[in-house]
C-alpha cells in the first residue's frame, strides 16, 4: 500500500519534513475525495497556481499535480481529505528570497462518513497573514482555535478592530437573511465550497459588511468548507441560532448537486 505520505510522488524523508517544520513556509490546498473524485477540483487547482506564483514567485504545473493526487489515492480509502502541500525543502531560513523549486506533498486522511454536528463559535479579533492566501502560517488560527476551544466552543470566529466578521480559522463562514446567503465583506480567504455555493445560487449570494452586532438580526449562520460542505453554526460567542431553515437546506441541496470532478 502506498504511503500516506508522497513527496513529489515518492516516500517523504524526515529531513525533508523537517525543512517544512522548521521554515513553516509554503502553501496548501485541502479537499474531500470520494471515489477519486472532488468538487471544485479546477478552482483547487487554481489556487495552487496562483499561490505559487505569489509566494514563490514560481510556476505550478497542474497536470503534475494531477498525477501525483491520483498516485497518492490509487490505494487510499474510497473518502479521504486529501491535503496538497507546496513548499521548498532546500530553502534555507536565512536566504528564504533565494530562487525557489516547489516541491509537492500529497497527504492524506479518513474523511468524515456522517453529518458534522452544529459549531459552536468564540469570536476573537484576528487577522491572517495575507488572507487572500491558503498558506502554511496556522500559528496564529490555531492558537486561537486552541484558546476558543479551552473555553468550551468547538472553534474561533476572527473579526476586527470594530467587530466585523471576516472568517474561522480554517473555514467562511456566512449569515442567512431571508431566503438570501451574505458573507461577510472583509479581509479573508474566498473558500473553494463558497465559491461554489455562489455559483450554484447566484443572485440569492452576496456580501456585505457583517459585524457581531449584525448578528442579532440573522435568521442563521453556516460555516464552509471543502472538508466538511456546508455546516449550521449554533451560537457565536452568547447568541443562538437555529440549526434547521430552509435555506440551509437548500444551500446543501445545491452543493450536493454540483458535479464532483475526476482526478
Amino acid at each position: 500500500m502506498r504511503p500516506a505520505a508522497q513527496l513529489n510522488g515518492a516516500p517523504v524523508n524526515l529531513d525533508q519534513l523537517t525543512a517544512l517544520a522548521l521554515i513553516n513556509y509554503g502553501h496548501y490546498t485541502s479537499m474531500r475525495v470520494d471515489g477519486l473524485r472532488a468538487r471544485g477540483l479546477s478552482l483547487h487547482l487554481q489556487r495552487l497556481v496562483q499561490d505559487c506564483r505569489r509566494i514563490f514567485d514560481a510556476q505550478l504545473d497542474p497536470d503534475w499535480v494531477r498525477r501525483l493526487v491520483r498516485q497518492a489515492l490509487a490505494e487510499a480509502p474510497r473518502s479521504v481529505v486529501v491535503r496538497v502541500t507546496v513548499f521548498d525543502p532546500e530553502l534555507q531560513l536565512a536566504r528564504i528570497g533565494a530562487d525557489a523549486q516547489p516541491h509537492v506533498l500529497v497527504t492524506t486522511r479518513p474523511a468524515a462518513l456522517t453529518s458534522l454536528s452544529a459549531l459552536r463559535l468564540e469570536s476573537t479579533q484576528y487577522c491572517r497573514e495575507l488572507p487572500a492566501v491558503k498558506h502554511v502560517g496556522l500559528f496564529g488560527s490555531l492558537q486561537r482555535r486552541r484558546v476558543a476551544q479551552r473555553n468550551g466552543f468547538d472553534d474561533v470566529l476572527f473579526t476586527g478592530a470594530s467587530a466585523e466578521i471576516s472568517e474561522a480559522a480554517t473555514a467562511n463562514v456566512g449569515v442567512i437573511a431571508g431566503d438570501r446567503i451574505i458573507w461577510p465583506q472583509a479581509p479573508c480567504l474566498a473558500g473553494v465550497t463558497m465559491r461554489l455555493i455562489n455559483q450554484a445560487v447566484d443572485e440569492q449570494a452576496g456580501t456585505a459588511p457583517v459585524t457581531l452586532t449584525t448578528l442579532l438580526g440573522v435568521d442563521a449562520v453556516i460555516a464552509t468548507s471543502a472538508a466538511s460542505g456546508v455546516r449550521p453554526v449554533a451560537a457565536i460567542d452568547g447568541i443562538r441560532f437555529p440549526t434547521k431553515h430552509p435555506v440551509i437546506d437548500t444551500l446543501r441541496n445545491r452543493y450536493a448537486e454540483i458535479p464532483p470532478e475526476p482526478w
